[in-house]
C-alpha cells in the first residue's frame, strides 16, 4: 500500500504584506499607559521594540515568554552511560558507533516531529474501495513509513536472527532502547516480526521460505504475494474475546485442507495488532488440539486471503499503532509445529516480545527523564532553578536509579537471549535464567513505568500536563506494556510455573545473585529472604515473591556493574527499607550529585 499523504488541516491564508485584521470594536478610551522597553532596549529574541506612539502599550507585551524551558531536540538518546556499558558487557561493543549514531538521530527534531505527527494523525481502516470491493487496508500518515523504514533498516525488526556476530541481539535492545525515545507504536510491528522467527524454526519448510525475507532490512508497504517482496513483517494472533490471556480456551477452528499441512480457518480475533503485516502468527484449534499456523495477508499466487478487519481498537495510547479485531472465515493457513503443540510453538515467539516489553519500558523511563532533566536545569522556581532545589534534585535521583536498574536488567536478559540463540558454551544455563528472569523482568520493570512516568510528568508540572509536552503521550503509552504479553498475575504466576516445572531455572537465578555475594548486605539478606520465599510459594503470593526476584536481580546487577553511589542507594532503599512510598524519598546518606551526575551528565 502506497503512503497516503498527510492528512492535516490546510492552514489559513496568510494576511497580505502589511495588512491586518480589522479589530472587531474600537477600545475605550483610557488613560494611555507605557509597557514597552525603554529606548535601547532589545527584546530577549533580539527584535527590537514595537515603534507604537509614545505613550501606546506594545502589542502583545504580556505574551513575552520568560522562564519556559527550550525544546530539547536535538539531543542524543544514546547518551547514557549505563545502556553503552551494558551493551560492551554484554559482548556487543563492536555496535557502540550504530547505536550513538541511531540515538543521534532518534533525538534529532526531525525525527521527534515524526513520532507526533505518527501519534496526532491515527491510522485509518478502510474496509471496502470506492467500488465495493472488500480490501481490509489501514492508511497511516507518511511519519509511521518513516519511523518504520528506518527500524528495519537499522536491524530492529528481524534482522539478527541472520547475523553472526556475537551480542547481535543486545545489539539490537540497545537500538531499541534509543529508538524507543521516538514512538512506541512502531515498536509493535518490529518486535512481532522478530520474535516470529524463532517460532515459525518449528516448520523447518516454512522457515526456509520466510526466514531471509523476515530478516531483511527493507521496509516495504502495501499488500503483496509475500514471495515477490524484498522484506517481510509478522505480527500475531493469539487472544480472543471470551478468554484473552487464557489462549487454551480460543474458539477458533482450524479445518485440514487437501494439500498437507495447509489447513482452513474459522473465527474472530480480539486483539490482533499491526493489520498491515505480510503475515502472521495465528492460533486455532486443529483436530489434535490447539495449533500454531501461519497466515498470510496475500496469498501466494497473489489473490487476497480472507483477512477481514472488522474494527479498529480505539485504545488508551499506542495510538500510532492499528490493533484490529479481524475475522477467519476459509481463511488459508499453514500449520507451524505438530497439531496440539500450539502454545509451546508460540511460546519463544512470546518470550522475546516479553523482552521488547523490558526494553520498551525501559526507554521511555529513561525518555522521560531526560525530558525532566531538561526541563528542570532550565525552569526557576521560588529564586532558583529547579535542578538546583535539593526535592527536585532527590526525585530525579530516584528516577535515575530506576532508570539504570531497568536498563541494566533489559540488557541481561539480552545477552542471555543472545548467547541461547548462538547456542554457545553458556547456553544451557542462559536458557534457563533466561526463562525465569524475562518473566520476573517483564513483571517488575513494566509495572514500575507507569509511575515513574507519572512522576516525570509531575516535574514538568502544568507544561507537563498538556499534549503538546509530549509526555501525556508517554503517559498513555506507559500501562500498555505490562498488559501485552501477559497482565501482571500471568507473568508473576508464569515465574512460578518455570520454577516448578523448568530444569534448572531456580539454580540459575541463584546462580547469578550469587556472583554478587558479600557485596552488600541488604542484597545478601535478601538473598537469604527469597531463597526461605521460594519454599513458601503460592499462587496468592505471587506478586510479592517475584517483586522481591527482580529487585534483588537488579540490585545484583548495580552492586557488581555501576558506581558505589548508585548501588548503595538502590540497596539502601529497594532491599533495605530506608525509602518512602513515592520517588523522590531517598536517605539523607544518597549522594545525589554523582547519581545525577551519571544519568544526566552535567547535573551533578
Amino acid at each position: 500500500m502506497a503512503s497516503t499523504p498527510a492528512r492535516t488541516p490546510a492552514s489559513a491564508p496568510a494576511p497580505a504584506s502589511g495588512s491586518a485584521p480589522a479589530p472587531a470594536h474600537s477600545p475605550a478610551p483610557g488613560p494611555a499607559v507605557d509597557f514597552a522597553p525603554g529606548a535601547g532596549e532589545a527584546r530577549r529574541d533580539g527584535a527590537q521594540p514595537h515603534p507604537g506612539p509614545v505613550g501606546s502599550p506594545r502589542p502583545y507585551a504580556t505574551h513575552e515568554v520568560t522562564n519556559q524551558a527550550p525544546p530539547l531536540p536535538p539531543y542524543d538518546a544514546s547518551d547514557d552511560a549505563a545502556l553503552l556499558e551494558g551493551l560492551r558487557r554484554e559482548g556487543a561493543g563492536w555496535a557502540e558507533d550504530g547505536v550513538r549514531r541511531l540515538g543521534m538521530r532518534a533525538g534529532s527534531a526531525q525525527v521527534q516531529e515524526w513520532a507526533d505527527l505518527a501519534n496526532r494523525h491515527e491510522p485509518e481502516l478502510r474496509t471496502h474501495d470506492r467500488y465495493g470491493n472488500r480490501i481490509d487496508e489501514v492508511d497511516f500518515h507518511p511519519a509511521w513509513h518513516h519511523l518504520m523504514r528506518t527500524a528495519v533498516a537499522e536491524g530492529l525488526a528481524g534482522a539478527p536472527w541472520a547475523d553472526d556476530r556475537p551480542g547481535a541481539h543486545v545489539a539490537r535492545t540497545a537500538g531499541g532502547l534509543v529508538w524507543g525515545h521516538t514512538d512506541a507504536g512502531h515498536g509493535c510491528p518490529t518486535s512481532m516480526t522478530y520474535a516470529a522467527v524463532p517460532a515459525l524454526r518449528a516448520q523447518p519448510d516454512l522457515a526456509a521460505l520466510y526466514e531471509p525475507l523476515l530478516t531483511s532490512r527493507v521496509y516495504e508497504p502495501g499488500l503483496r504475494a509475500p514471495a515477490g517482496k524484498p522484506g517481510l513483517l509478522a505480527g500475531m494472533g493469539m487472544t480472543e474475546k471470551q478468554g484473552g490471556s487464557d489462549v487454551r480456551t480460543n474458539t477458533t477452528t482450524a479445518a485440514p485442507a487437501k494439500e498437507p499441512g495447509v489447513y482452513t480457518l474459522r473465527g474472530h480475533k480480539w486483539f490482533t495488532s499491526a493489520p498491515m503485516c505480510d503475515v502472521f502468527l495465528v492460533l486455532a484449534q486443529a483436530p489434535g488440539g490447539l495449533s500454531c499456523f501461519l497466515v498470510p495477508r496475500v496469498l501466494p499466487d497473489g489473490s487476497r486471503n480472507t483477512f477481514r478487519v472488522q474494527r479498529l481498537k480505539d485504545k488508551l495510547g499506542n495510538r500510532s499503532n492499528a490493533s484490529c479485531e479481524p475475522e477467519f472465515d476459509g481463511t488459508v493457513a499453514w500449520l507451524v509445529g505438530p497439531e496440539g503443540r500450539g502454545v509451546k510453538t508460540i511460546i519463544e515467539m512470546v518470550n522475546c516480545t516479553r523482552l521488547d516489553c523490558v526494553m520498551m519500558s525501559a526507554a521511555l523511563m529513561r525518555k522521560t527523564l531526560v525530558e525532566a532533566g531538561h526541563h528542570a536545569r532550565h525552569r526557576r522556581a521560588f529564586g532558583a532553578l529547579l535542578a538546583d532545589q535539593p526535592l527536585m534534585r532527590n526525585v530525579l535521583a530516584d528516577l535515575a536509579l530506576e532508570s539504570e536498574a531497568a536498563t541494566t536488567l533489559t540488557l541481561r536478559l539480552a545477552g542471555a537471549a543472545d548467547r541461547v540463540a548462538r547456542e554457545d558454551a553458556r547456553a544451557p544455563r542462559e536458557a534457563a535464567f533466561r526463562r525465569v528472569a524475562t518473566a520476573v523482568g517483564k513483571y517488575w520493570v513494566t509495572k514500575r513505568g507507569p509511575a515513574f512516568t507519572a512522576e516525570a510528568l509531575e516535574c514538568l508540572g502544568g507544561n507537563g500536563y498538556v499534549e503538546e509536552s509530549g509526555m501525556p503521550r508517554h503517559y498513555r503509552e506507559a500501562p500498555l506494556l505490562s498488559i501485552w504479553e501477559g497482565s501482571g498475575n500471568v507473568n508473576a504466576l508464569d515465574v512460578l510455573r518455570a520454577l516448578e516445572r523448568e530444569p534448572g531455572a531456580a539454580e540459575a537465578l541463584f546462580a547469578e545473585l550469587a556472583l554478587a555475594h558479600g557485596a552488600d548486605p541488604r542484597l545478601d539478606a535478601a538473598v537469604t529472604r527469597l531463597r526461605r520465599g521460594l519454599g513458601e510459594a503460592s499462587p496468592a503470593g505471587a506478586r510479592r515473591l517475584v517483586e522481591l526476584m527482580a529487585l534483588a536481580l537488579q540490585a545484583s546487577l548495580l552492586v557488581r556493574h555501576a558506581p558505589p553511589a548508585v548501588a548503595d542507594a538502590f540497596c539502601a532503599t529497594r532491599l533495605g527499607g530506608d525509602w518512602g512510598h513515592s520517588f523522590g524519598t531517598l536517605p539523607a546518606s544518597a549522594d545525589l550529585d554523582a547519581i545525577l551526575e551519571r544519568a544526566l551528565p552535567g547535573f551533578g
